[in-house]
């Protein structure tokens, strides 16, 4: 049972998180050839506060417009 986590900035809607776990799991399961059931998807948001890029945080690197 394969599990893919990925992390995320906060803010995309849930119509574009829906569409990520759809693809990920397609492309995983054909790359292992297992059943797409198998396929476990873990999206983690995280504020731009707390992810830091090269000594900065991402709130600082990429403001909100």
């Amino acid at each position: 049972m394969p599990v893919v986590r990925i992390d995320l900035w906060k803010g995309r809607d849930k119509e574009k998180k829906r569409e990520l776990i759809e693809k990920v799991t397609s492309v995983v399961a054909d790359a292992i050839d297992c059943p797409i059931e198998a396929v476990q998807v873990i999206i983690n948001e995280v504020e731009k506060d707390n992810w830091g890029i090269g000594g900065t945080p991402a709130s600082v690197k990429f403001p909100d417009k």
